[in-house]
C-alpha cells in the first residue's frame, strides 16, 4: 500500500510517498519515498502518523521496519518546504517533535534500517525507533547546529552517553557506520544489499516472541508501569511453559 501525498496548491503532484507493505504475516515494512533525500515534509509526516495509528490498532502486527528508498534513510526536514513556512515554522518544528514521540510510543518495536544519509531530523527519527541497523555506506550527522537549530539533544545522550553525544551535537560533523557502531548508535552494520533482509530477520525474531511480553518490555524500558501479574497469568505464558515441556515451538496468541 502506498500513502500518497496530496497535490499542492498549484495542482502539481507532490512526490512524497510512504510505502506500507507486509513482507511477513506479523511484520510491517514502512518505506519513505520522497526523492531525492526523503525529506520529512508535512505530507510525509501525516502519512507516517496515519500509518502508525493503523499499525497500533492492528493486533496482528508484532514488529515493524522503517527505512528509506533512493539510497537514503532520511535527511531530516524538507528544507525547501521549510523556507516557505514563514511564521508556521515553529508549529512545524513542534509538530515534528510530536511525531517523534508517536514513533517512540508505538505499541510494537520499530527497527530502523539506515542506508545512506541519516541527518538532522532523520537521525532523530532513527533514535525514536527501538533498534537501529545500518548499511556500510550510511552517513550520520546530528546536524541541527548546522542550520541554526538543535535536534537529538535528549535521545542521543540517553542512548550513547553525554560525552559521545556532545561530540556529535556540538560539531554537527558527519560520521560513518563504523563510528555509529562503536558509539552504540547502531547494533549491526551490513552491506547495503543485505540491510533490509537483516532488519526483517530481527523483526521476525521479535514477532515470534510472546507479544504481550515484548510490548511490556518496551514499556518498562521507557519507564512506564507494567502489570507483571497479568503477564504471569497470561495464556501466552502458559503456552510457553507447555511448549517447553512438550519440546515444541510455542504458538502465541497475544492473550
Amino acid at each position: 500500500m502506498a500513502v500518497q501525498a496530496p497535490r499542492d496548491r498549484r495542482g502539481s503532484a507532490m512526490t512524497a510517498t510512504l510505502l506500507v507493505s507486509r513482507p511477513q504475516p506479523a511484520v510491517v515494512l514502512l518505506e519513505l519515498d520522497s526523492p531525492p533525500a526523503n525529506g520529512l515534509g508535512m505530507a510525509l509526516r501525516r502519512g507516517l502518523a496515519d500509518a502508525l495509528e493503523t499499525l497500533n490498532a492492528d493486533p496482528s502486527v508484532r514488529a515493524a521496519v522503517l527505512t528509506g528508498r533512493n539510497g537514503v534513510f532520511c535527511a531530516g526536514d524538507d528544507l525547501r518546504e521549510a523556507a516557505g513556512r514563514g511564521a508556521g515554522q515553529l508549529e512545524a518544528v513542534l509538530g515534528f517533535n510530536q511525531l517523534m514521540d508517536q514513533v517512540e510510543a508505538c505499541r510494537v518495536p520499530i527497527i530502523a534500517a539506515i542506508d545512506g544519509w541519516c541527518l538532522g531530523g532523520g537521525l532523530e527519527l532513527a533514535l525514536a525507533c527501538d533498534l537501529r541497523l545500518a548499511s556500510d555506506r550510511a552517513s550520520f550527522a546530528a546536524s541541527g547546529v548546522n542550520i541554526g537549530l538543535m535536534a537529538s539533544v535528549v535521545r542521543l545522550p540517553r542512548l550513547i552517553g553525554e560525552a559521545r553525544a556532545k561530540a556529535h551535537l556540538l560539531t554537527g560533523a558527519s560520521f560513518d557506520a563504523d563510528r555509529a557502531l562503536a558509539d552504540g548508535l547502531v547494533t549491526e552494520v551490513h552491506p547495503a544489499g543485505s540491510l533490509i533482509p537483516a532488519a526483517l530477520a530481527v523483526a521476525e525474531r521479535i514477532a515470534s516472541r510472546a507479544p504481550l511480553a515484548v510490548e511490556a518490555a518496551k514499556r518498562a524500558v521507557a519507564g512506564q508501569a507494567v502489570d507483571l501479574a497479568a503477564l504471569v497469568a497470561s495464556a501466552d505464558h502458559a503456552e510457553a511453559v507447555a511448549a517447553f515441556m512438550a519440546k515444541r515451538p510455542p504458538v502465541f496468541r497475544r492473550v
